[in-house]
């Protein structure tokens, strides 16, 4: 018996186990489906371009796109411990003080304003640089400035300038516009994931348990409240159960596919999988979101990225340069620099969120060039109007979830994308970029109208792997949690707090809200005073 089973050791998770393990009295059991975090790669920050692949991942991939070809894209989600935060790309953006406000006038989520959460992004933060109202130091996440960015990252920076953005130091002070080099979740040049900077920390605590290769099958639900959960052990299904809650912490995928196999979800849609209803809640799985991103990428005209470490003897460079002094691209988590930007200009704040790779082929499913020397651009629409689902595959627990963000089902959100491309390009033909470059390999010159651009947008879009909204906080009848408590509306017993929980969209990448928000939520669980 346990006080507190989470489910789910991804950023949320870690921090709900430690935070909660801090109540002395309390015993807390934290359950993860995919292994501990032992990989070598998880650890070192370049190690990025190993992880959107592979077996710490859950091996997705979407439903045919019905708007863009029918293509099934990969669609990495993380199963390992420290979940997105083990497997990112480490960049560190809060999103716009705006969204957050959003979500408490316009999503039914009080208490979940900008206010209310900006000093838990505060508490959560380690910054080796900013510091301030709005940074914090000594804090368990770990928020570091690359050094020694690539040449070919300071040219991107610069090239933004040319096109007309000015340079932004600090892209989470409030003002998002501009560009510069990301700061990132890696402190001492190894990767602070959450389960680095909270999980570990906490393991010596006596009340906390954590489990790791457990796969959970079902919640335990009974007259109305989930009593624990279901696990398979030794080929057999055994019960772990919760004297106060079970929180959920599974993610945007996770935690609806696991609410639904329990008999939680929309009705119509359980019956057809022959599972029991125990709640009819018609929002489980839906209002899925996520940023779609389109790859622009060039062939250089030298060894000016960080593709020439491809080659084994710059490889073993590479190596002992981190061995003895932490630098050099090792330190890097190859997505050096960003910008945020408009498309639609009758936004308040920019639209458009830009991650510039100094190399080509670096992420899942995005190709090489010839030659072997590349750079890539990725930009992609912060806040799609396009709505998708996560549904049911069968009720084997073992089957995965359809996944189906339909993207660019708004014709707004494909203008968006073709906007970006656009912009992608003309900041790859200026002089303090184009300098680097021998052609640009995709889309090519022969893209050149409105048509080829959205041609291209749906060819190659894809999830930039911030899925949220699956189970949304709010009040209106398509609500799953209740902001206030951030129980599951109608069963007793049961929390969730991970991205699934957002009503929409943050206009950034959305491990350091996530975190903030376990943050608050472990505050509110404990009783303790939240605004």
């Amino acid at each position: 018996m346990y006080d507190y089973v989470i489910v789910g050791g991804g950023s949320a998770g870690c921090v709900m186990a430690a935070r909660l393990s801090e109540m002395a009295n309390a015993k807390v059991l934290l359950l993860e489906a995919g292994p501990s975090d032992r990989n070598p790669y998880i650890h070192m920050p370049c190690g990025f371009f190993k992880m959107t692949g592979g077996p710490l991942t859950w091996g997705y991939k979407t439903a045919p796109a019905r708007h863009a070809g029918g293509r099934q894209m990969v669609y990495p989600q993380a199963r390992v411990l420290g979940g997105g935060s083990s497997i990112n790309a480490q960049v560190y953006t809060r999103g716009a003080p705006e969204d957050y406000d959003h979500w408490a006038k316009e999503d039914g989520c009080a208490g979940w304003s900008w206010a209310a959460l900006k000093p838990y992004f505060v508490k959560s933060e380690d910054n080796d640089r900013l510091d301030g109202d709005e940074h914090g130091k000594g804090g368990p996440l770990g928020v570091s400035t690359l050094k020694e960015p690539n040449t070919m990252t300071k040219a991107f920076v610069e090239a933004c300038v040319e096109f007309g953005m000015p340079r932004n130091p600090d892209f989470n002070s409030g003002h998002q516009e501009g560009a510069n080099v990301y700061q990132m979740t890696i402190r001492r040049a190894r990767r602070c994931s959450a389960a680095v900077g909270y999980l570990k920390p906490a393991l010596g605590r006596a009340n906390l348990t954590v489990k790791t290769n457990e796969f959970i099958t079902r919640l335990v639900v009974e007259k109305g409240r989930v009593k624990g959960v279901a696990i398979i052990e030794n080929g057999r299904e055994a019960i772990i159960a919760a004297e106060r809650d079970v929180i959920v912490t599974a993610g945007a995928i996770g935690s609806p596919k696991l609410l639904m196999l329990s008999g939680i979800g929309p009705a119509a849609h359980l019956k057809s999988k022959g599972i029991t209803v125990q709640q009819d809640l018609p929002g489980v799985g839906r209002n899925l979101q996520d940023h779609m991103a389109s790859d622009i990428v060039w062939q250089l005209n030298g060894p000016h990225s960080y593709d020439k470490y491809k080659k084994l003897h710059w490889q073993a460079i590479a190596g002992v340069q981190y061995l003895l002094a932490r630098t050099g691209p090792v330190a890097s988590s190859l997505v050096e620099g960003g910008a945020f930007w408009w498309s639609d200009r009758a936004e308040k704040t920019p639209d458009l969120q830009f991650h510039f790779l100094p190399g080509a082929g670096v992420e899942e499913g995005v190709g090489t060039v010839p030659g072997g020397n590349g750079a890539t651009l990725n930009s992609y629409h912060l806040r799609p109007r396009s709505r998708g689902f996560v549904e049911l595959q069968s009720s084997n627990p073992l089957d995965p979830p359809v996944v189906d963000p339909n993207s660019f089902a708004e014709a707004y959100d494909l203008d968006r994308a073709v906007d970006a491309i656009r912009i992608s390009r003309e900041i790859g033909r200026t002089r303090a970029f184009s300098k680097y470059v021998a052609r640009e390999h995709l889309p090519g010159d022969e893209c050149r109208s409105k048509a080829d651009h959205e041609a291209f947008a749906r060819q190659v879009a894809r999830s930039a792997y911030h899925p949220v909204g699956t189970c949304k906080m709010g009040t209106d009848e398509m609500a799953v949690v209740d902001p206030a408590t951030l129980r599951v509306h109608g069963v007793e017993g049961l929390r969730l707090c991970d991205s699934s929980i957002m009503p929409r969209l943050v206009s950034s990448n959305t491990n350091a809200p996530t975190i903030a928000m376990a943050e608050k939520a472990s505050d509110l669980f404990k009783g303790n005073r939240v605004s």
